[in-house]
């Protein structure tokens, strides 16, 4: 189980999220929705202390990290079990598709090449780019771009991965192709921590959706009740703007 316990974080005098308690239950996915500027992408970089929190815990299982007295080696621990699907993608411009999801795994987790050949080659066919493994980035679509960025994340074998608005960045026409295979790795067990604006895929595939405004968390709860009876009346206004069209 991934546990954000009483997260904390300023920039200077900005205070972008206040005393965050969450949980994100092992093999669940857990979608986070909420306005820009409420404190969710910044919630998911704290995850794998991207972003370090001001104050509060990170617990991934039996792997513990506080704000205030972890370690190095604590954060290499806790990013040994955890990855991130970027919203930019985050690819290296001068590698194939291959070597993307290969570098990790030879230069992190020190396998060898012909084990990150082996692991590169199967998690680029899982995501439906069989035969793209040897083009560049610039080579390929936005979406295709992303679905590298997702197997270079499963090739690490996580315990959770992070998803940071994965389609944010995409054009309309593309957006379906990474969701499918968001979809699909939902369905493996893996436990998922999704930032998103897609509502549907929120409706559809999360365990539990959080709705968080102004960097606290204002509501969560299972699909059908954030999304039909929300509780509070900020959700109720955000859900009412953002979900016309979703059911």
């Amino acid at each position: 189980m991934l546990r954000f316990e009483k997260i904390n974080k300023y920039f200077g005098e900005n205070e972008v999220l206040r005393s965050v308690d969450l949980e994100v239950p092992t093999g669940k996915v857990v979608v986070i929705l909420g306005p820009s500027g409420s404190g969710k992408t910044t919630l998911l970089r704290c995850a794998n202390y991207l972003e370090v929190p001001t104050a509060g815990m990170v617990c991934l299982d039996d792997i513990s990290v506080d704000s205030r007295s972890h370690t190095k080696k604590e954060i290499y621990n806790l990013r040994q079990h955890s990855t991130m699907v970027f919203q930019n993608y985050n690819l290296f411009k001068n590698m194939t598709a291959k070597q993307n999801v290969m570098e990790g795994l030879v230069t992190v987790q020190k396998k060898s090449r012909k084990e990150a050949v082996e692991a590169a080659e199967h998690f680029l066919t899982e995501v439906g780019l069989e035969d793209r493994m040897d083009f560049y980035p610039s080579q390929l679509s936005g979406g295709q771009q992303q679905r590298v960025g997702i197997a270079r994340a499963l090739a690490l074998n996580p315990k959770v991965i992070l998803f940071d608005e994965p389609t944010a960045a995409l054009d309309p026409e593309l957006v379906g192709d990474v969701l499918n295979v968001m979809k699909k790795i939902a369905q493996t067990g893996i436990t998922m921590l999704v930032v998103t604006h897609e509502m549907q895929f929120a409706r559809e595939v999360a365990d539990k959706v959080v709705f968080m405004d102004n960097g606290v968390v204002v509501e969560e709860g299972i699909p059908s009740q954030v999304f039909d009876s929300p509780e509070t009346e900020r959700a109720r206004q955000f859900l009412k703007r953002v979900t016309k069209g979703v059911a």
